[in-house]
């Protein structure tokens, strides 16, 4: 009789604080206190507001004591936390991962558009990166957004390519879709 393997278990903690240094060493510090690792992570500044996301692997009963510390730490050094237990993402070999590149003049409705867009088609969210500026020439607001994408198995990617552009064209958006590239190949 074969044991059977033991499922990976995970934490996802995001937390909203002040001071982004601070944040990351608190949380990072009670990951490795508690004999967890920190699979993932993103930072993000938004003002004075700063945003962590943590990937947390370990052992159930590891998991259970860095849960159990956070509110604590979250009241010491004044910062709002947030769990919520997972599980490793399925591998989908046939899944094919592209990027959308779009900036157009600022309208409050692109992203929900473009995020519609993708659920009409069954294409999966990865990743998003937002940013809207004062275009230096006329003043006016700006939105450069990137999309990374997961085109689901047996798509046929000329079609969707020219759905999105033609989609993309009908808002009045520069945009385009690519594969997405490794960002330092090995």
């Amino acid at each position: 009789m074969s044991t059977p393997t033991v499922r990976e278990q995970f934490l996802v903690i995001s937390a909203l604080g002040a001071n982004p240094m601070e944040l990351t060493n608190v949380l990072c510090r009670a990951s490795h206190e508690n004999r967890c690792a920190v699979v993932t992570s993103r930072l993000t500044r938004h003002g004075e507001c700063s945003a962590l996301v943590l990937e947390v692997s370990g052992s159930w009963d590891a998991l259970a004591r860095l849960e159990g510390s956070l509110p604590v730490l979250a009241k010491r050094h004044a910062f709002t936390v947030n769990v919520v237990r997972s599980a490793a993402l399925e591998n989908r070999p046939q899944a094919l991962p592209y990027v959308a590149y779009v900036s157009s003049a600022y309208r409050s409705d692109i992203i929900n558009e473009l995020c519609q867009f993708f659920m009409d088609h069954n294409v999966e969210l990865e990743n998003l990166t937002c940013d809207t500026y004062q275009a230096p020439q006329t003043g006016g607001t700006m939105l450069n957004a990137t999309f990374t994408v997961t085109l689901p198995a047996g798509v046929q990617i000329s079609w969707l390519r020219d759905q999105f552009l033609d989609f993309a064209d009908a808002l009045n958006l520069d945009a385009l879709i690519e594969p997405w590239r490794p960002q330092n190949p090995m």
